[in-house]
């Protein structure tokens, strides 16, 4: 994309894709499922109209970065590792976070890992809670090769344009017949390891700065018991420097356009 520069760095053993745009404080985002980096094209055009350094990489698993065969490359401490090589490869210490998704999901894990590399953390929604039987999402993805194998028979570009254009605040499930691509999947079937992970981490609070987004049209916002943890307290309490929960009327699940207003105060 035009102005937008691509670098290929070594950061934890793969190789990994970067794009990234202006001088300045670095802005990091990171993408969700099935995301990649284009996904922030307008943020870093906007960002770096504002003066900040904006990075964009392909997370492990997605598009011109590495993805390993082995689902144990995928847990939350391997991720935060890439991360933080990423953030090295860029010569600062500290980072602007904003992460959506598994990206948001990964960012969490950095600012409770390792609080010193993020000077704050912007979330246009991720939080992940309970289940809803053998069609929800995270089940359908959580056996190696089935759903890849669905994706494929039901043709790649239809399942990405329901992913992508799906409007109904209900739990997101997805029937046998529905969805199934390997590196980004690999995420959920790495769930199971992500627990034992973060064990030992068990009611520590996440201490950065927080701003958080999410759209009133998000079908995890408005399934899960997400909208009572935000708006009831218990947000607050587990991140006690959240500065603010924006609700945007209309929105989607999916990053929208950028709007550059959000960003200004960073």
């Amino acid at each position: 994309m035009e102005g937008i520069d691509h670098t290929i760095v070594r950061a934890n053993g793969i190789k990994m894709h970067r794009a990234e745009k202006g001088q300045g404080p670095v802005v990091l985002f990171l993408h969700g499922f099935p995301e990649l980096w284009y996904s922030w094209r307008r943020q870093i055009h906007a960002l770096s109209s504002l003066g900040y350094h904006a990075v964009a990489p392909d997370l492990q698993g997605f598009s011109d970065t590495e993805a390993p065969t082995s689902i144990t490359s995928y847990p939350c401490d391997h991720i935060v590792n890439d991360l933080v090589a990423l953030i090295d490869s860029l010569g600062v210490e500290q980072v602007f976070l904003v992460a959506h998704d598994w990206g948001a999901i990964m960012g969490w894990y950095l600012c409770l890992f390792k609080p010193e590399r993020v000077k704050a953390f912007m979330i246009p929604m991720d939080r992940m809670r309970g289940f809803f039987g053998d069609d929800y999402y995270i089940c359908r993805f959580h056996a190696p090769g089935e759903i890849e194998a669905e994706i494929a028979e039901l043709v790649t570009a239809n399942v990405l344009k329901t992913i992508f254009s799906i409007r109904k605040p209900c739990p997101p499930c997805f029937p046998k017949g529905n969805k199934g691509f390997t590196g980004g999947l690999n995420y959920y079937q790495a769930i199971d390891q992500n627990w034992e992970v973060t064990e030992k981490w068990t009611e520590v609070q996440v201490k950065v700065p927080v701003k958080f987004i999410v759209g009133d049209l998000d079908m995890v916002y408005t399934t899960l018991g997400t909208k009572e943890y935000i708006h009831n307290g218990d947000f607050k309490k587990d991140v006690p420097f959240l500065e603010e929960a924006v609700v945007m009327e209309g929105s989607l699940h999916q990053p929208r356009k950028s709007r550059g207003n959000q960003f200004s105060h960073l």
